[in-house]
C-alpha cells in the first residue's frame, strides 16, 4: 500500500496545494478530500493518477479548501458518464450534511443530463459516527471528530498485519478520537505551524495545532509512523527541515513531512 499527498496546505496556502491526498492498494484508489478547486485535476495528474480511477472518495467536512475539489470531480464524473467515456460506478463517503450539501450545490450547477447521473451510478453514501465500511478492500472506521466549527468525520482504516492508518482530518485530536488514534501505525494529523511560530500564526485562534503539540499526542498514543500536514507555507522551502527538528524533541517515533506529490510506503 501507499499513500500519496497531492497537497499538504491550509486553506489559505498559495505555494501549495490544500490539503488531501490518496491511499492506494495496487490499482485500488481511495481519494480524501479534494482541496479548494480544479487544482485537483492537475495534482492528480502531476501524481500519474488518472482522475476516473478515484472510484472510492471521502470528503471529511464542507470547509472550502476540501470541498470544492470534490464538486469538481462530480462534475467530470458525471459528465464523462453522459458521454459514455466512463463506465462503472464511483462512491462518495460523507457524513449526511456534507452529502446533501454536495447534491444541492451540484444540482444548481451542472446540467440535469448529467445530475441524473447522481444516485444511480455517482452513489453518495451517508457514513455514521463508528460506522465500518469495507474501503478498497480495507476495513474503514468513520468517526466524527468532535469539531467546535462545523462537523467533521476522520476514518481509521486496517491496513493489514494488525496496523492501522488513522486520519484526525483538519483539528487536533480530541479525548473522543484518541480510541481511534491510539497505537497507529500511521496518524495523519495536522499540524498550523512550528510551537516556536506560534506568534506568527495564531494556531490556537483557529482551533489548529502546533508541530510540537501533534508530536506530544503522536508520543502520548503510542503511534510508530507521524504524518503531518495542513500547514503554513511561509517556511515551505525549509519545512521539512524545521519540523522534523522541532518534533524530534518530542516525539520518538518516525516524523513525515511530505511536500505536495510526494509518495510514501505504508
Amino acid at each position: 500500500m501507499k499513500l500519496t499527498m497531492l497537497g499538504t496546505g491550509n486553506a489559505l496556502v498559495t505555494e501549495c496545494y490544500n490539503t488531501c491526498f490518496v491511499v492506494s492498494d495496487g490499482d485500488k484508489h481511495f481519494l480524501v478530500d479534494g482541496g479548494g478547486g480544479s487544482g485537483i485535476l492537475r495534482q492528480l495528474k502531476l501524481t500519474g493518477f488518472n482522475w476516473k480511477d478515484m472510484r472510492e472518495i471521502f470528503l471529511t467536512h464542507k470547509h472550502i479548501d476540501h470541498f470544492t475539489g470534490i464538486l469538481w470531480l462530480v462534475r467530470m464524473i458525471c459528465q464523462y458518464m453522459n458521454q459514455r467515456e466512463y463506465t462503472g460506478e464511483a462512491k462518495i463517503y460523507a457524513h449526511a450534511e456534507v452529502l446533501r450539501l454536495l447534491e444541492d450545490i451540484a444540482k444548481k450547477l451542472l446540467q440535469p443530463k448529467e445530475t441524473n447521473f447522481i444516485g444511480d451510478r455517482l452513489h453518495l453514501i451517508p457514513v455514521a459516527d463508528g460506522e465500518v465500511v469495507n474501503v478498497i478492500g480495507h476495513a474503514t472506521t468513520f468517526f466524527d471528530i468532535q469539531s467546535t466549527k462545523t462537523k467533521q468525520f476522520g476514518f481509521s482504516m486496517d491496513i493489514g498485519g494488525a496496523k492501522k492508518l488513522t486520519c484526525c482530518g483538519d483539528e487536533p485530536c480530541n479525548e473522543y478520537g484518541k480510541s481511534y488514534a491510539e497505537n497507529s501505525e500511521w496518524l495523519l494529523h495536522e499540524a498550523f505551524c512550528l510551537y516556536s511560530q506560534t506568534d506568527i500564526f495564531d494556531p490556537y485562534g483557529k482551533n489548529h495545532s502546533t508541530v510540537k503539540d501533534a508530536c506530544e499526542l503522536a508520543e502520548k498514543l503510542h503511534v510508530k509512523n507521524l504524518l503531518i500536514y495542513h500547514t503554513e507555507d511561509k517556511n515551505l522551502s525549509e519545512r521539512k527541515k524545521l519540523y522534523c527538528a522541532e518534533g524530534r524533541k518530542y516525539f520518538s517515533g518516525k516524523i513525515y513531512v511530505p511536500n505536495d506529490l510526494e509518495t510514501l510506503a505504508l
